[in-house]
């Protein structure tokens, strides 16, 4: 007879469990948000070669030939000057110049090598690579634009 009481007890139970926060005989359905991950291109991959810089250069023209002599100059003064933080083949402290003139116009690269200090702080390109580069700012050499030529014309030899 306790048995029977105890399990009639049970069935009937508590009424109050079918109130109770979260228990619902109704059909739940779920809203999942879709969040689009935007890709961003690193400011060492974008490609402008509309934007001119900051600096003394505002037009130059390049020969379609490549001067042999201007580019053993600019590998001497790129090994000289700029391998504390770039290296021809990879990203270092600062960004590979390889394929840098199919990126960047013969006037932006003269003037980031001539002028950087202003060119980090007005040209939007060179402040994304400066964030992109942890805040490494581009020492400035002080080249003269023939040294300064001479290194781009060492940049379109690599490849």
């Amino acid at each position: 007879m306790t048995i029977l009481f105890a399990a009639i007890l049970i069935s009937c139970g508590d009424k109050e469990e079918k109130n109770k926060a979260g228990f619902s005989y109704e059909k739940k359905t779920e809203t999942k948000q879709t969040i689009k991950k935007t890709e961003t291109v690193p400011a060492s991959k974008k490609t402008d070669l509309n934007n001119k810089g900051v600096g003394p250069i505002t037009s130059m023209t390049l020969d379609t030939e490549i001067n042999q002599t201007m580019a053993t100059h600019g590998a001497d003064v790129f090994k000289k000057l700029c391998t504390a933080c770039h290296r021809a083949d990879k990203k270092f402290i600062g960004p590979s110049p390889i394929g840098i003139l199919d990126r960047r116009s013969p006037e932006w690269i003269m003037n980031m090598i001539l002028n950087p200090d202003e060119m980090v702080q007005k040209d939007p390109l060179a402040k994304a690579l400066l964030i992109e580069f942890n805040g490494s700012p581009m020492a400035n050499q002080n080249l003269s634009e023939e040294d300064a030529r001479a290194v781009l014309e060492y940049f379109r030899t690599l490849k």
